[in-house]
């Protein structure tokens, strides 16, 4: 759990709603610091201050959307995922909990408007939550990497114009067995 959570009228939280919105919505080398102290009514000053960079806010925000991400995800796995086995074993619970996951993510990522700044795996040597996520609760452990990167080009898709309906149904058409 984050330590400490911007107040939305401080100037830090000002920033941070404030890059939310245009790191969701547009590609990271798109948007200018210029703009994002424009659009939290802040000195670009008070943006190194805070975050020492463009990429420090980028990587704080990234962060806290994507744990949003993984909490919605993770409650979809697990109500997903009955109590009791099922008579076709565990692989076919695990694979419909996964599908459900990764729809709910989807859904939670398009409504959010936060195609680009979840629709690119995390930078630099940082863990891949998602995929991690995934891999804990796929047929196949390495299926997670693989299942992230679907769900990542889904957003990529939808960003460049598709229709989140078809970039939903290419998910849902996915089909997960275990290995064997």
């Amino acid at each position: 759990m984050r330590e400490w959570i911007p107040v939305s009228t401080s100037p830090k939280g000002r920033l941070v709603l404030a890059a939310v919105k245009e790191f969701g919505a547009r590609p990271f080398e798109e948007v200018t610091v210029a703009e994002l102290a424009a659009a939290a009514k802040v000195t670009t000053g008070a943006l190194y201050h805070h975050f020492g960079s463009k990429l420090g806010l980028y990587a704080f925000v990234r962060d806290d959307v994507e744990r949003r991400l993984l909490d919605r995800m993770e409650g979809a796995l697990a109500a997903a995922s009955p109590t009791s086995p099922s008579p076709d074993g565990p692989a076919s619970v695990n694979s419909a909990a996964v599908m459900s996951a990764l729809l709910v993510g989807l859904d939670f990522a398009v409504r959010e408007n936060f195609l680009h700044i979840l629709g690119e795996p995390p930078s630099g040597t940082a863990q891949d939550a998602l995929a991690d996520l995934l891999g804990r609760h796929a047929p196949a452990p390495l299926l997670g990497r693989i299942l992230a990167a679907a769900w990542r080009a889904a957003l990529a898709a939808i960003a460049d114009g598709a229709p989140p309906g078809q970039a939903r149904a290419a998910l849902a058409a996915l089909h997960l067995r275990s290995p064997g």
